[in-house]
């Protein structure tokens, strides 16, 4: 994943507007609590370091989690057979197979972990390794930068998404890809898979939805579109492609591409959907903006609700931002058409829009060299979609909201009371990781914020009207160390498969090497 910010602050510290853009879709009901998250272990990556702990899948048959060790280039094997006291056990070795280890996932005794070669832009692998032999059983090449792996739930597909990220000059611009793994009856014997890449060239030349972001330089579609996250249900792929404001859905078992779907904008300038816009007014100042923002997903789950398909995104946002061609800028350097924006030079002062990041690609509608429209990254929130991509139900402001009352001296930051409201003028709290899991009856899903930091949880039990249950910090930032800043990945453990007999989530944190481990209590009504 991206947005790797720096260690100092550790160190320091210790549907489209298609053309009409979306409103807030429902409002979300605070009731009675019927879970609540109890912190009950942690483990500290032995590195300590940023990326010492970043994607985290667990092994129900073993009891044990991998989490991916970015810094060291490893996946690090943690028992959790007593999670109140979590213990390393080892760790893989990925130098063999590539430069960087990327992702990883866990299906039954089948480990499945992506790296990268060591130029990017070149095919990447999926190493994957027995839990049951205890050893690797064998690679397969998938295409350039492969940023996540996934299994459907039966074991019988491991489906990677290769992000096909430019050079830093962008002359090197590889194909964005789906590989499909049909996996044989055991990991053993892996490398008899069938395997199925796919492309995008058959867009190239077709008129796709205007809110899809397709602006590289000299890239075609095929190009430019960049497969970031996958989530599955039965034999159903969903993918999110963060920089393009896209979803594709796939049909894995006949390894055909079904649709691929503009996600729209938001309307910052309507009731439910404010934001604080500037890192230079020295307060929280959440209001309305004739903003629209992008949802930009970067991590999504599928889950069913009356046997319907529905995908939860976490709309973190991103910028193309290369040496050789950059979309981001901010508002206060913009043209803005006089029509559009008759109070331009009000708006464009630093306490108001003039902070905030924007692209060049878009905004010019008339092409005569002013912007009509001021776009921003990311939609601040977390989103429910039906299986055909369609906007059921979206968060609105709801996270500036909450963090602004419940950690206000943290809000919109890198998590320490140092960097308040400093991270206003770019994405807010970054909702990035999202995972869905049924407890007790009902199913919650749980956002992990990179920025501020903590979890939102809420029951999409109805996904048309989702609950907010609880948020949750693992320290007071008043007066406590700052100890698990940037979640970036999350794993749930079902209560039938837990060493507790009760539902777990597990949360690994980018910038402090952290793993914690939470149990959720049930909370009777």
């Amino acid at each position: 994943m991206k947005n790797r910010f720096s260690l100092l602050i550790v160190a320091g510290l210790l549907a489209s507007i298609l053309f009409s853009a979306s409103a807030p879709v429902g409002a979300a009901k605070t009731g009675q609590k019927s879970v609540k998250l109890e912190l009950i272990g942690r483990y500290v990556s032995a590195a300590g370091a940023e990326s010492a702990a970043e994607i985290v899948a667990y092994d129900k048959v073993n009891k044990q989690l991998f989490v991916v060790n970015a810094e060291a280039n490893s996946v690090d094997i943690v028992d959790i057979d007593d999670p109140y006291q979590p213990g390393f056990v080892k760790s893989l070795d990925m130098s063999p197979f590539g430069a960087g280890v990327n992702s990883v996932a866990v299906c039954d005794n089948a480990v499945a972990i992506v790296v990268e070669a060591e130029v990017k832009q070149e095919p990447g692998s999926v190493v994957f390794y027995s839990t049951y032999k205890d050893k690797f059983t064998g690679v397969i090449e998938v295409g350039a930068g492969p940023d996540m792996v996934t299994f459907t739930r039966n074991c019988n597909f491991a489906v990677v998404a290769n992000e096909g990220e430019p050079d830093d000059d962008y002359v090197n611009d590889p194909l964005g890809t789906v590989t499909i793994i049909r996996l044989p009856w055991s990991v053993e014997f892996v490398e008899k898979s069938k395997v199925t890449h796919l492309d995008f060239t058959a867009y190239n030349d077709v008129d796709l939805d205007p809110s899809i972001r397709i602006f590289g330089p000299n890239a075609s579609v095929a190009q430019d579109l960049e497969p970031e996250y996958i989530t599955t249900r039965g034999n159903i792929a969903y993918v999110a492609m963060q920089e393009n404001n896209a979803m594709a859905v796939i049909n894995l078992r006949k390894g055909i591409i079904l649709d691929l779907v503009g996600l729209g904008y938001k309307d910052h300038m309507l009731e439910g959907n404010a934001l604080d816009a500037s890192n230079r007014d020295g307060a929280i100042n959440i209001q309305n903006w004739p903003v629209l923002g992008a949802y930009q997903p970067d991590a999504i789950a599928a889950f069913r609700s009356e046997g319907r398909t529905y995908i939860v995104s976490a709309n973190e946002g991103d910028a193309r931002d290369y040496d050789g061609f950059s979309e981001e800028v901010r508002v206060k350097d913009l043209v803005l058409d006089p029509t559009a924006f008759p109070d331009a030079a009000d708006l464009q002062e630093d306490e108001n829009l003039g902070r905030l990041k924007t692209t060049t690609a878009f905004g010019d509608t008339d092409g005569d060299g002013d912007h009509d429209v001021i776009y921003s990254y990311g939609a601040r929130s977390f989103s429910i979609w039906n299986g055909s991509g369609e906007l059921v139900w979206d968060s609105g402001d709801q996270f500036a909201r909450i963090t602004a009352e419940e950690a206000p001296l943290i809000f919109n930051s890198n998590g320490v009371p140092q960097d308040f409201d400093g991270r206003s003028d770019d994405k807010g709290a970054e909702p990035e990781s999202v995972v869905v899991g049924k407890a007790y009856g009902r199913t919650y899903a749980f956002i992990g914020l990179e920025r501020t930091g903590g979890v939102m949880v809420y029951d999409v039990s109805d996904p048309e009207s989702p609950v907010f249950i609880e948020y949750v910090l693992t320290y007071d930032p008043a007066t406590e160390p700052f100890v698990d800043i940037s979640p970036e990945g999350m794993a749930f453990v079902k209560a039938s498969q837990s060493p507790t007999a009760k539902p777990l989530l597990v949360v690994s944190h980018e910038i402090t090497g952290t793993v914690v481990i939470f149990q959720l209590n049930r909370v009777r009504r």
